[in-house]
């Protein structure tokens, strides 16, 4: 079911292991990009955020949308646009894209297009095979902006705050800036949730959150087809209903 628009060599789970700027040199952002056959999940959690408080939960960044992988100039390596449909942080003035360079099957370079920066990427062990989209349903059966994806042994949840930015947001303006701005509205403004973790033997546990308080934290979690549109999620910590925008499901061998 749903094949893949993406090319397989992107999919999976990758972690970040370089991050070079003109200015910064940064190899302790814990940073996971999970990538499915067109959807993908960004979670990015600086060492130096102080996240007891607002002002530190603000430092973090991530995001989820949809991929394109293109090749406009055929003398240029590849080009991966990271279409945000939802994200932590406020909009930005620019697309965010990059150029990508496979050094192994399980390592690519990424520079960036419109702006000064160099990425290395890692792929997790056991982050293919299965890949899973899903997008939750309201009371009405109605799809929402929460998003559900799971890539091999991997998931990640991410719900999307359902306040507006103030009106007097601009573009490339950062969390931190709004929340320190409008205090008020700090709450709203931090209420968005991306958590991922491990998916194995019916138990998802959460590595890495936006909300401190869930990481470590190991729940029930099984997911099924209910029909070829709708799946349903076991689980106490997610909405029940949820509509298949990808499922591609590949069982271990017994």
């Amino acid at each position: 079911m749903n094949p893949s628009p993406i090319p397989e060599r992107y999919h999976g789970v990758w972690q970040r292991t370089l991050l070079q700027t003109p200015n910064v040199r940064d190899t302790t952002t814990w940073v996971r990009w999970l990538q499915t056959g067109l959807w993908h999940g960004d979670l990015r959690v600086p060492p130096e955020a102080d996240r007891r408080t607002q002002a530190g939960c603000a430092e973090q960044q991530g995001f989820g949308g949809t991929t394109l992988i293109t090749q406009p100039d055929v003398s240029q390596p590849e080009v991966c646009t990271w279409q945000r449909k939802i994200d932590l942080q406020p909009p930005r003035s620019t697309p965010d894209a990059g150029h990508m360079v496979f050094e192994s099957p399980d390592v690519v370079h990424e520079t960036g297009i419109h702006g000064q920066y160099f990425e290395v990427w890692e792929r997790l062990p056991g982050s293919t095979g299965t890949r899973i989209a899903l997008a939750a349903l309201d009371a009405t059966g109605t799809p929402t902006a929460e998003r559900l994806l799971v890539s091999g042994r991997y998931l990640m949840h991410l719900r999307p705050r359902s306040s507006a930015w103030p009106a007097d947001t601009t573009p490339d303006e950062t969390l931190a800036d709004m929340v320190a701005r409008h205090p008020q509205q700090a709450e709203a403004l931090l209420d968005f949730t991306i958590s991922f973790g491990t998916l194995e033997h019916g138990v998802w546990t959460i590595e890495r959150a936006t909300l401190p308080a869930l990481e470590g934290a190991a729940q029930r979690c099984a997911l099924t087809l209910q029909d070829d549109h709708t799946a349903l999620a076991h689980s106490d910590g997610l909405a029940p209903r949820w509509q298949v925008l990808e499922w591609h499901e590949v069982h271990a061998p017994v």
